[in-house]
């Protein structure tokens, strides 16, 4: 039902993007972490994901904890995975019974799963694509290439739902965004990054972290950031793409 991402980008972040022909995937696939990630798929099972993700933040290695999964799991041929660790590490499941075409494959850096895809040109175009996608902030890459994986096949059944979860260092995501039910899932999250390049990009840059709990408590720079974006934005002629009401 579902092909996923998992990559960890040159400076730490931990990203996570998914798209499906199933209603609100991005709540049901993600399980990351400030240092791990794991995608849970096709049967998903939770426990996969949120046991997973605790076992590699205490320091097993992401083929340890899936070999155990995979052989607690009565249900392990209809599920699939792909997980990091700690050290950056990849590991990954696609059970014998997940519909065709399932499969994943594992790079230095990143992995990427699917399963009831048009084929494996949906991993491979994904995987190319994300290789090639230096150039581009770590968000707009991860939809850059699963955009990629789309235009190969994609989700063999259609498009529904889309989701992409990135943290920088925090146990807390530093962005979130989903698309639970629309026709151009992947689209939609595109829209919404551009979106979040106005304000909540800047806003993020003041709230709290672990290291500093009061994070930046006045708005002294982040309001001078979003008026200097808004500026770039205008005089380079491009409108706003939010959907944003203004009350009078």
């Amino acid at each position: 039902m579902t092909f996923s991402l998992i990559a960890k980008d040159g400076d730490g972040s931990i990203g996570l993007i998914v798209a499906s022909k199933f209603f609100a995937c991005g709540a049901v696939v993600p399980f990351v972490s400030d240092k791990v990630a794991v995608a849970s798929q096709a049967f998903c099972n939770p426990v996969w994901g949120t046991e997973g993700r605790a076992r590699m933040m205490a320091g097993e290695t992401a083929d340890v904890v899936l070999s155990d999964l995979v052989a607690r799991d009565e249900g392990q041929a209809i599920r699939q995975a792909h997980l990091m660790d700690l050290e950056g590490g990849f590991a990954a499941h696609t059970g014998a019974d997940c519909v065709d075409w399932a499969g994943h494959l594992i790079r230095d850096d990143y992995s990427v799963a699917g399963n009831m895809l048009a084929g494996p040109q949906v991993l491979d175009a994904t995987s190319e694509a994300y290789a090639e996608g230096t150039d581009l902030p770590f968000a707009a890459r991860l939809i850059a290439a699963m955009q990629a994986g789309e235009a190969a096949g994609g989700d063999k059944r259609g498009r529904q739902a889309a989701g992409l979860v990135i943290h920088r260092g925090q146990a807390h995501p530093w962005l979130d965004l989903r698309a639970d039910d629309h026709a151009d899932p992947l689209g939609e999250l595109a829209r919404l990054w551009d979106v979040a390049q106005e304000r909540y990009v800047h806003f993020a840059k003041g709230m709290p972290s672990a290291e500093r709990f009061s994070g930046f408590p006045t708005r002294e720079g982040i309001d001078a950031d979003i008026a200097r974006a808004e500026a770039e934005r205008k005089a380079a002629g491009r409108p706003s793409r939010s959907h944003a009401v203004e009350l009078e």
